[in-house]
C-alpha cells in the first residue's frame, strides 16, 4: 500500500453544521426543552402548593413555555458579546473614525487625577487629603526604585534626595491649592529623581 506525501498532508473537512442539524440534534433539543419545562413546571407547582395556592396545570405549563419560547428569541435577536479587553486589534488601515467606546489606559490614568484635581481648586484641604498622599507616593516609589530609601526609612537621605523644596511641599499641607506652575515644577522635580 503506497501513499503519497499529497494524501499526507490533506484531509478532508466534515461539515460541521450537517452532523448537528440533523435529525439527532433536532431531537435532542426537542427532549432538551420537555425535560427543562418538566423540570420548571414541578418546581412551580410544589411552590405554589406550598404557599396555598392553586392553579391549572395547563395555564403553568403555558407559562413556562411562553417564558422559555421568550428567551430563546430574545436570545438569537441578541448582539454579539463585545470583543475581550485583551483582544488584538485588527491590523491594517484604521477605518478612519474613532472608536470612543474602549478603554483607553491613558485616558482612565488622566481621569485619576483630573477628577480630584478639580475638586481641588475650591477647597485646599481636600488637596492636602487627596492629591498630596499621591504625590508623596509616587515620591517613595520614585526613592525606592532609584535609590533604596523612602521618606519613612531614612529620612535624612530622602531629604537630600527630593531637595528642599519638595520635601517642604511633601512635609507641610498647602494653604491653598498650588497653581498649575507649582504642580509642574513639583512634577518637574520628581522626574529629577
Amino acid at each position: 500500500m503506497s501513499t503519497s506525501i499529497d494524501d499526507l498532508l490533506s484531509f478532508d473537512e466534515e461539515p460541521a453544521g450537517e452532523a448537528r442539524d440533523g435529525r439527532g440534534g433536532w431531537l435532542r433539543g426537542l427532549l432538551r426543552a420537555l425535560a427543562v419545562t418538566a423540570a420548571i413546571v414541578v418546581v412551580v407547582v410544589v411552590g405554589l402548593r406550598a404557599i396555598g395556592l392553586q392553579v391549572s396545570l395547563w395555564i403553568i405549563v403555558a407559562g413556562v413555555l411562553a417564558v422559555l419560547a421568550v428567551r430563546r428569541v430574545t436570545a438569537a435577536l441578541s448582539p454579539p458579546p463585545p470583543p475581550r479587553a485583551g483582544g488584538r486589534a485588527p491590523v491594517g488601515e484604521e477605518p478612519g473614525t474613532w472608536n470612543w467606546g474602549t478603554r483607553d489606559a491613558l485616558r482612565s490614568a488622566i481621569n485619576r487625577w483630573q477628577v480630584p484635581l478639580d475638586w481641588s481648586t475650591s477647597r485646599p484641604e481636600r488637596f492636602t487629603k487627596v492629591i498630596l498622599p499621591r504625590i508623596g507616593e509616587l515620591a517613595d516609589e520614585r526613592l525606592r526604585q532609584k535609590h533604596g530609601v523612602t521618606r519613612e526609612s531614612d529620612p535624612a537621605r530622602a531629604r537630600a534626595l527630593l531637595g528642599e523644596p519638595l520635601w517642604t511641599f511633601l512635609a507641610t499641607p498647602a494653604r491653598r491649592t498650588p497653581s498649575p506652575r507649582n504642580l509642574a515644577a513639583i512634577v518637574a522635580e520628581l522626574e529629577k529623581l
